[in-house]
Protein backbone atom coordinates (compact mmCIF):
# COMPACT_ATOMS: atom_id res chain seq x y z
CA UNK A 1 0.00 0.00 0.00
CA UNK A 2 1.33 3.23 -0.96
CA UNK A 3 1.89 5.57 2.09
CA UNK A 4 0.39 9.39 1.62
CA UNK A 5 0.46 12.53 3.42
CA UNK A 6 -2.58 14.59 3.12
CA UNK A 7 -1.43 18.31 3.59
CA UNK A 8 -4.63 21.08 4.25
CA UNK A 9 -5.54 23.53 6.91
CA UNK A 10 -9.52 22.35 6.80
CA UNK A 11 -10.23 19.15 8.88
CA UNK A 12 -12.81 18.53 6.64
CA UNK A 13 -11.12 18.40 3.71
CA UNK A 14 -8.16 16.44 5.24
CA UNK A 15 -10.85 13.69 6.54
CA UNK A 16 -12.77 13.98 3.05
CA UNK A 17 -9.35 13.02 1.37
CA UNK A 18 -8.68 10.30 3.76
CA UNK A 19 -11.73 8.32 3.23
CA UNK A 20 -11.50 8.66 -0.53
CA UNK A 21 -8.09 7.05 -0.29
CA UNK A 22 -8.64 5.19 1.99
CA UNK A 23 -11.07 3.29 0.02
CA UNK A 24 -9.10 3.46 -3.56
CA UNK A 25 -6.32 1.17 -1.31
CA UNK A 26 -4.17 3.70 -0.25
CA UNK A 27 -2.79 4.02 3.59
CA UNK A 28 -2.76 7.42 5.27
CA UNK A 29 0.16 8.01 7.09
CA UNK A 30 -0.22 11.20 8.33
CA UNK A 31 -1.77 14.79 8.25
CA UNK A 32 -0.87 18.08 8.54
CA UNK A 33 -3.00 21.41 8.87
CA UNK A 34 -0.13 23.60 7.77
CA UNK A 35 3.55 23.67 5.72
CA UNK A 36 5.39 23.74 8.49
CA UNK A 37 3.83 20.38 10.34
CA UNK A 38 4.05 19.14 6.83
CA UNK A 39 7.95 19.21 6.36
CA UNK A 40 8.01 17.91 9.79
CA UNK A 41 5.79 14.98 9.48
CA UNK A 42 7.45 14.21 5.80
CA UNK A 43 10.63 13.78 7.85
CA UNK A 44 9.40 11.38 9.80
CA UNK A 45 6.94 9.36 7.54
CA UNK A 46 9.10 9.41 4.51
CA UNK A 47 5.32 8.70 2.56
CA UNK A 48 5.43 7.58 -1.01
CA UNK A 49 2.92 10.64 -2.18
CA UNK A 50 1.58 14.11 -0.22
CA UNK A 51 -1.60 16.26 -1.42
CA UNK A 52 -0.65 19.86 -0.83
CA UNK A 53 -3.05 22.65 -0.27
CA UNK A 54 -1.44 25.94 -1.24
CA UNK A 55 -3.37 28.26 0.90
CA UNK A 56 -2.63 27.93 4.56
CA UNK A 57 -1.40 29.45 7.68
CA UNK A 58 2.32 29.51 9.42
CA UNK A 59 3.64 28.35 6.18
CA UNK A 60 1.68 28.04 2.78
CA UNK A 61 2.02 24.87 0.15
CA UNK A 62 4.68 26.39 -1.83
CA UNK A 63 7.33 26.73 0.49
CA UNK A 64 6.32 23.72 2.32
CA UNK A 65 7.06 22.04 -1.30
CA UNK A 66 10.08 23.71 -1.57
CA UNK A 67 11.11 22.89 1.33
CA UNK A 68 10.65 19.17 1.41
CA UNK A 69 12.32 19.43 -2.38
CA UNK A 70 15.19 20.44 -0.33
CA UNK A 71 16.09 17.46 1.43
CA UNK A 72 14.37 14.76 -0.78
CA UNK A 73 14.65 15.86 -4.65
CA UNK A 74 12.65 12.92 -5.28
CA UNK A 75 9.60 13.93 -3.18
CA UNK A 76 6.29 13.07 -4.81
CA UNK A 77 3.93 16.04 -4.48
CA UNK A 78 0.62 16.72 -5.56
CA UNK A 79 -0.79 20.08 -5.67
CA UNK A 80 -4.48 20.52 -4.24
CA UNK A 81 -6.05 24.05 -4.81
CA UNK A 82 -8.96 25.82 -5.23
CA UNK A 83 -9.67 28.03 -8.26
CA UNK A 84 -7.91 31.10 -8.75
CA UNK A 85 -4.76 30.37 -7.34
CA UNK A 86 -3.13 29.56 -11.08
CA UNK A 87 -0.14 31.86 -10.23
CA UNK A 88 0.45 29.79 -7.22
CA UNK A 89 0.03 26.50 -9.26
CA UNK A 90 2.38 27.14 -11.79
CA UNK A 91 4.79 28.42 -9.33
CA UNK A 92 4.37 25.13 -7.19
CA UNK A 93 4.81 22.98 -10.81
CA UNK A 94 7.79 24.94 -11.33
CA UNK A 95 9.27 24.06 -8.03
CA UNK A 96 9.00 20.33 -8.71
CA UNK A 97 5.17 19.41 -8.03
CA UNK A 98 4.31 16.61 -9.74
CA UNK A 99 1.14 17.49 -10.52
CA UNK A 100 -2.14 19.40 -9.43
CA UNK A 101 -5.77 19.10 -8.87
CA UNK A 102 -8.21 21.78 -8.87
CA UNK A 103 -11.05 21.80 -5.71
CA UNK A 104 -13.41 20.82 -6.31
CA UNK A 105 -12.50 17.69 -7.63
CA UNK A 106 -14.19 14.38 -7.59
CA UNK A 107 -12.59 10.94 -6.34
CA UNK A 108 -12.01 9.09 -10.00
CA UNK A 109 -9.91 11.88 -10.91
CA UNK A 110 -8.27 12.10 -7.64
CA UNK A 111 -7.22 8.84 -7.82
CA UNK A 112 -6.13 8.64 -11.67
CA UNK A 113 -3.51 11.71 -10.63
CA UNK A 114 -2.27 10.01 -7.20
CA UNK A 115 -2.03 6.56 -9.36
CA UNK A 116 -0.24 8.52 -12.25
CA UNK A 117 2.41 10.27 -10.05
CA UNK A 118 2.90 7.05 -8.11
CA UNK A 119 3.76 5.14 -11.66
CA UNK A 120 0.95 2.52 -10.25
Amino acid sequence: MKKVLIVDDAAFMRLTLKTILEKNGFEVAGEAENGAVAVKKYKEIKPDIVTMDITMPIMDGVQALKEIKTFDPDARIVMISAVGQKPFICEAVMSGAKSFIVKPFNEKHLVKVLSQVLGM
